[in-house]
């Protein structure tokens, strides 16, 4: 029998541990979890950063030996994968330390189950796909955007395809998230401002699509009251602490609402354009969301004014709220300086194929207004001026 409040299901297997200098805790961490050897999958630009250094000074410090696999390509690749599963055999590790943003985070949920279960990554697409239990992982967030550090999905592409498909499973979750503001200090202003807007993405999609729910609803509006305080104060000035926690509390809240909802429309032409093009799916997200607000915003007037509101905006009618909401975030994207989509390359002939894409999604049926083939191709158009 139908209730008042859409039926739904909670599930939030990740430990976050939230502050100054839990990055310092690995080893600590690694021994609860009964870990003996510890392969940590990350990225050139956290290696290059020396992020690591104080990572890989608490796993001395307790005594678990540990090795680093670097290797993992923004928008991580099927490759990246069975490469990092190969270095998990060879050094017999039986816990995975993931350090970075969104892309060794998904590689290290990608590698903990195939290490576990054999086969390649395409396998598991989809939906609760494998009962085995994949290797423990350790996350720790060196950016303020992907939440990927408490969620139990992995997003990877197939590099033959060209395709982005998308690994869910609450057995892929972290059992342990050390989220550290300071590690995101170092993030430069375009990384700050693409990540920021991302965590943004997620907290407004959470909140406007259709799959929305009470449970997801609570964290998605302080999510985007803490985003729009210190997004652009943390752009401002990197080593604005307050701002870096203000900026990965809304990251990991916006984490849990999408979680418990589902992202929409501006992910599924993210993934369609970084599949295609090798674009950070952040800074996509980032320079479409404006695009699709603006085209989704009359099926949902009110739940757009309540964006205005968690923004710190005022207005008179819930119509003039939701507009008020696309124009704050249009200029939020200005103020932080995001370039066009054009700077990515996509050609005017790629649009039907990237529509297509957009709308084979699987989210894309929970956006506020469906999307379709042609309503993609305007977006795009709009987006890139041809």
């Amino acid at each position: 029998m139908k209730g008042m409040f859409p039926s739904f299901s909670y599930e939030m297997p990740t430990r976050v541990e939230f502050g100054r200098g839990t990055a310092r805790r690995a080893g600590e961490e690694a021994r609860r979890i009964g870990a003996t050897r510890v392969l940590i999958i990350t990225d050139g630009g956290v290696l290059a950063a020396g992020l690591l250094d104080r990572v890989t000074a608490g796993l001395d410090k307790a005594s678990v030996p540990w090795k680093v696999f670097s290797d993992v390509e923004p928008n991580p690749k099927d490759r990246n994968v069975h490469a990092a599963v190969d270095a998990v055999r060879d050094f017999n590790a039986d816990c995975l330390l993931a350090a970075g943003g969104g892309s060794p985070i998904d590689c290290a949920k990608g590698v903990a189950i195939v290490a576990a279960a054999g086969g390649k990554i395409r396998d598991y697409e989809g939906r609760f796909k494998t009962t085995s239990t994949p290797l423990p992982i350790i996350a720790i967030p060196t950016t303020a955007g992907t939440a990927s550090e408490l969620t139990f999905g992995s997003v990877i592409t197939d590099t033959a395809a060209k395709f982005k498909f998308t690994v869910k499973s609450p057995l892929l979750a972290p059992k342990v998230a050390l989220a550290d503001p300071e590690m995101t200090a170092t993030m430069p202003k375009s990384l700050t401002a693409f990540t920021g807007m991302d965590a943004l993405t997620h907290a407004i999609e959470a909140y406007t699509c259709r799959a929305a729910t009470p449970f997801s609803d609570a964290p998605a509006i302080v999510a985007m009251e803490l985003i729009g305080k210190y997004l652009r104060r943390a752009w401002k000035d990197g080593a604005d602490l307050e701002a870096r926690e203000g900026m990965l509390l809304g990251s990991l809240l916006a984490g849990v609402a999408f979680s418990h909802s589902d992202v929409a429309s501006v992910h599924c032409l993210a993934e369609a354009l970084g599949a295609l093009y090798d674009a950070p799916h952040g800074a996509c997200n980032s320079i479409a969301l404006p695009a699709i607000m603006e085209f989704s915003m009359d099926a949902c007037v009110e739940r757009y004014a309540r964006v205005a509101v968690c923004l710190g905006l005022t207005f008179s009618s819930p119509e003039e709220g939701a507009e008020r909401a696309v124009a704050e975030v249009k200029q939020m994207a200005e103020d932080l300086e995001l370039p066009s989509l054009s700077v990515f390359g996509v050609k005017e002939e790629d649009f039907g194929e990237i529509a297509e894409k957009s709308v084979a999604n699987s989210s894309n049926p929970d956006n506020p207004k469906i999307m379709k083939k042609g309503d993609y191709i305007a977006v795009l158009r709009k987006l890139t001026g041809k």
